[in-house]
């Protein structure tokens, strides 16, 4: 994103196709601003498992959750929360869930032209004022549709009119790119974000990570980005399948080489630190792993 992370005080809009991790990336966001501050979800989907998100690191007991019944009531409760101030970030899952009030009193088959669009432009009018001033992100979670009819161009597009698009100072396109497997076991998928609008940065910057599925690694992987980051700064060597790190083979093959870095805590602080240096980031207090958390006590 090219200022350090998401950005505060804005509007970001989080979009891609179904299960390409929007919802996932956008909790492991909540759980980085509550080491720090205080998060909110609007659950408008009513589909958040609270299980998953305390998986993935989420505070859920200090978390704010609210499932709305309409989707009036679900932007003025995100407009009352940010012009509190109380909040550091505020997240809406998501933007197709949010259907008017008329649309939920009327009868199935009912034309409904524009409603959406209008309700969400008469609220991004009055939250991108307010989150600048508070100093609140508001994360959209967006789905894709497809246009009909169209022969050149993209025939995609999101929900809730074009509103959206033009108020917000970031837009990531999340996109899954391939699976990756454990013999003939889907255990994840490599995931491709692409910043296609951004304010505060140049746009047009591509990152990608694993999303894990199964097991202790849940969530985004940590050692997979390191791994990668090693590769490209030439800390890890590649020969062939094997990976090594100066003295220490880490694995035949990438995802022996990241079980290697997430049960080798040593190893992994080391190389986290020289990565960052190279990076010229601030080296990071890496938490002790849980088994020596437990001998200590």
């Amino acid at each position: 994103l090219g200022v350090g992370g998401v950005p505060r005080g804005r509007v970001i809009e989080l979009f891609g196709p179904e299960a390409a991790g929007k919802t996932m990336l956008a909790l492991h966001i909540v759980s980085q601003a509550q080491k720090t501050g205080t998060a909110a979800f609007i659950d408008a989907e009513h589909a958040l498992d609270v299980n998953f998100a305390r998986r993935l690191g989420v505070d859920i007991d200090n978390l704010l959750v609210s499932q709305p019944d309409s989707g009036e009531e679900a932007l003025e409760i995100t407009d009352t929360l940010v012009r509190s101030g109380a909040l550091d970030l505020v997240v809406i899952d998501s933007v197709a869930a949010l259907v008017p009030k008329a649309e939920l009193e009327g009868d199935m088959g009912d034309s409904h032209v524009g409603l959406q669009a209008r309700l969400m432009s008469q609220a991004l009018r009055k939250l991108t004022g307010s989150s600048q001033k508070s100093g609140t992100t508001v994360i959209f979670i967006n789905q894709l549709r497809m246009k009909i009819g169209v022969m050149f161009g993209s025939p995609e597009t999101t929900t809730g009119g074009r509103a959206l698009n033009f108020y917000s100072s970031v837009r990531l396109d999340i996109r899954g790119i391939g699976a990756i497997k454990d013999s003939d076991e889907i255990i994840g998928r490599r995931t491709r974000v692409k910043v296609v609008k951004n304010k505060v940065a140049p746009p047009f910057r591509v990152a990608e990570f694993d999303i894990m599925f199964r097991g202790d690694d849940v969530g985004i992987s940590r050692e997979a980005d390191l791994l990668d980051l090693g590769v490209n700064g030439g800390f890890v060597a590649k020969s062939g399948t094997w990976f090594s790190y100066g003295d220490e083979r880490l694995g035949q093959g990438r995802e022996n080489a990241r079980i290697f870095l997430r049960d080798n805590h040593e190893v992994r602080t080391r190389l986290e630190t020289e990565v960052r240096q190279a990076l010229n980031m601030k080296v990071a207090e890496v938490p002790e792993p849980k088994e020596a958390e437990a001998e200590l006590a």
